[in-house]
């Protein structure tokens, strides 16, 4: 059963070699919404460590929907044209190629994480690095000092429907095998989900069902233009974990809908609403978010991904045994290890070989003679 983890899985037409994903990890790295030879290589070494899906990050679908200067685009032909590079690669080297598709709404026009993760200063202004206009499905900014988002009128829904729509064709056109609608960590589609920042008297806020409209709107969409071969993805922020916020019973609500648009994952993370991306609301402990996807999966029967301080095999190959999620995702531990995916077919005897036969060749080589040296040897020890 250990071995599930490691062993192929078939999603819509689109084969994964094991049930290892790399989630959506903002890099920040673009240049006016490019994606370059650092994402190249950056997703590369992922797809060479053997997981069986790499998600790239946030990707805007419009130019005004961006975290930050550095976020990638996908709003042109020339910038699908770019990522069709990335996407290429991950594919010939065994990796199924995602994209996550997402406007960052109100938390929009921002520094970057390193650079204080607050509003754009003069130090960004000055390297020309201006703000811009954001928007939100209410005017609500983010907290004192921020940018305060226009609200979105009806006509606004519709362009920005029609913007998603034309990012995952371009999608489709650069090679992508998965899409995932990004509704999570306090950006656009989240914020319309959650109560404290959807404050709209029309048929886009009010009750559950009001503020559910607009993402499931998007959603739909995305499933009629995205080919029914491939799967789509969404992420959510399971709660809020902020009083009068969202609630898991609001995700399950939502989950439910969307399996019934024909959505095929849902990415179980949480928090976000108020400060960082990853400002999770809830105790942090390993493995702190698989219980998200634990109760989706049971209570919809909708698949899901599990994410949240996964970072041995062992855990994560129980997390898939025990039926609590489908696919795992190990986003900073494989930032520290890249190989995390091969070493856990190894850890877990998944698979066949002895060896390292599902390393790269030209890797792998190397390996079985460092191996056989190490074995005669025995462990270092200091003299």
């Amino acid at each position: 059963m250990t071995a599930q983890l490691v062993t192929p899985v078939r999603l819509r037409d689109v084969s994964l070699r094991n049930r290892v994903v790399i989630p959506p990890m903002c890099q920040y790295s673009a240049r006016d919404g490019m994606a370059g030879d650092y994402h190249l290589v950056h997703y590369g070494r992922f797809a060479l460590g053997g997981a069986g899906l790499v998600i790239l990050e946030a990707t805007a679908v419009v130019p005004e929907g961006r975290i930050t200067h550095g976020d990638l685009g996908i709003w042109s032909d020339a910038h699908g044209a770019a990522l069709a590079r990335v996407a290429g690669f991950l594919k010939a080297q065994g990796s199924a190629a995602g994209l996550q598709l997402a406007h960052a709404g109100r938390k929009a026009s921002m520094q970057r994480p390193w650079e204080g993760n607050g509003p754009l200063s003069g130090e960004e202004i000055a390297r020309g690095e201006s703000p811009w206009p954001i928007v939100a499905p209410s005017p609500i900014p983010l907290d004192e000092g921020w940018l305060t988002p226009a609200e979105l009128s009806p006509a606004d829904l519709d362009a920005l429907t029609e913007a998603f729509v034309a990012a995952a064709q371009r999608a489709n056109a650069a090679g992508f095998d998965v899409i995932e609608l990004h509704a999570a960590h306090g950006y656009l589609l989240h914020s319309f989900l959650s109560p404290l920042t959807n404050r709209r008297d029309d048929a886009f806020g009010g009750d559950r069902t009001g503020r559910m409209r607009f993402p499931l709107t998007v959603a739909r969409a995305l499933r009629a233009a995205w080919p029914a071969a491939k799967p789509l993805f969404v992420r959510v922020s399971a709660v809020d974990g902020l009083e009068g916020g969202l609630t898991l019973d609001d995700t399950l609500a939502f989950a439910g809908e969307l399996r019934a648009l024909g959505v095929d994952m849902l990415d179980c993370s949480s928090g976000g609403l108020a400060g960082s991306a990853t400002a999770a609301r809830i105790r942090r402990d390993y493995g702190f978010q698989v219980g998200f996807a634990e109760a989706v999966r049971r209570e919809t029967g909708l698949a899901t991904m599990a994410v949240g301080l996964i970072v041995d095999p062992r855990q994560a190959a129980a997390i898939v045994a025990e039926g609590r999620a489908d696919l795992v995702a190990v986003g900073r531990e494989a930032l520290a290890d890249p190989n995390w995916a091969l070493r856990a077919r190894r850890a877990l005897g998944g698979a066949d070989e002895p060896g390292f036969e599902a390393w790269p060749q030209q890797a792998g080589w190397w390996l079985e003679r460092r191996e056989r040296d190490i074995a005669r040897l025995g462990p270092w020890r200091a003299a």
